[in-house]
């Protein structure tokens, strides 16, 4: 959902490659589909959500659960990307990285993409329900209302601290995750919870800065748009410290040594890749945000696979 709003390669489809016809538009007209579920960013959350199960099964928890949980966790979230792109369709033809998307290039009606979001959200509680149970399609259903009229509808376009409290959507998949094993939570799944919330704000601001321009001609008050370069950078910092601070709590509390190793060295080069940027603002040197922004999302995919294996071997 949210965990990142990664800066996305679809392809455009135009309206001329519908109006042909044929197998092609087809074959068009589904990849209009597909790209309002935003599945690059689906892939990023089904990353979290496999190893959360492992923890929770204290090994592998069967294929068939595994398999019913992604595919409803993979149609809430994709219900919850395709509202958000519903509600956006104004500031997304305005912005450079979202100017691609079918609302925005017109190859999907609003309403044709409404229906869709609310039967793809209607589909996963009942899949959830009926095959895991009914505390994690609840989860999902409170992932979706979050991310879509917290974060969408309300926080986006009001507050630069959008991104920190709207985040809390794309951590739900550990929680959904664990309930669909145990249909409990747990000490462990609110701390995988946190880790991903404190992510969320240096990853998602270092993808801002790179983009400020865009959300500034969108009147989106992203951090970056509203605040120095210098105060941007000092939050990255602080939240990535409570990121690697939160990690260190999981030691504790069900993963083994495998999982501590891994958290300390990934934080470690996390936090250095913070310091490095925020000591080039500071400093006015040239930077790239997106150096940190590609190893966030590394160091949060080898984490969760840390947490796997210290379960699996």
């Amino acid at each position: 959902m949210l965990a990142g709003e990664l800066a996305e390669t679809t392809p455009a489809v135009t309206p001329e490659t519908l109006k042909r016809g044929g197998l092609s538009a087809v074959r068009a007209t589904a990849g209009a589909y597909v790209a309002l579920t935003k599945p690059r960013i689906i892939e990023l959350l089904l990353i979290t959500t496999i190893p959360t199960m492992v923890l929770a099964a204290r090994g592998w928890p069967g294929w068939g659960l595994t398999a019913v949980t992604l595919v409803g966790g993979s149609l809430a979230a994709g219900s919850a990307n395709a509202l958000n792109c519903w509600w956006d369709r104004d500031i997304d033809v305005m912005m450079n990285r979202t100017s691609r998307r079918p609302l925005a290039q017109h190859t999907v009606t609003p309403t044709a993409a409404l229906v869709f979001g609310l039967v793809l959200g209607l589909l996963a509680t009942v899949e959830l329900a009926l095959t895991t149970n009914v505390l994690s399609a609840l989860l999902a259903d409170a992932a979706i209302a979050f991310y879509v009229v917290v974060y969408t509808m309300v926080l986006k376009r009001r507050t630069s601290q959008n991104i920190v409290w709207g985040g809390a959507a794309g951590c739900m998949p550990v929680l959904i995750g664990w309930s669909a094993v145990t249909d409990s939570l747990s000490w462990a799944a609110v701390v995988l919870f946190a880790v991903i919330f404190f992510w969320t704000p240096p990853h998602f601001w270092a993808l801002a800065m790179k983009f400020k321009e865009d959300y500034a001609r969108a009147d989106v008050p992203m951090l970056p748009v509203v605040a120095s370069p210098q105060l941007v950078a000092r939050r990255m910092v602080a939240y990535s410290w409570a990121m690697v601070a939160t990690s260190a709590l999981l030691a504790f509390d069900g993963s083994g040594v495998v999982y501590a190793i891994s958290a300390g060295v990934l934080g470690a080069v996390f936090l250095r890749e913070a310091h490095v940027l925020e000591a080039k603002v500071r400093g006015g040197a040239a930077y790239n945000p997106m150096r940190l922004f590609h190893w966030s999302i590394t160091y949060l995919a080898l984490l969760f696979l840390a947490v796997a294996v210290d379960q699996l071997v």
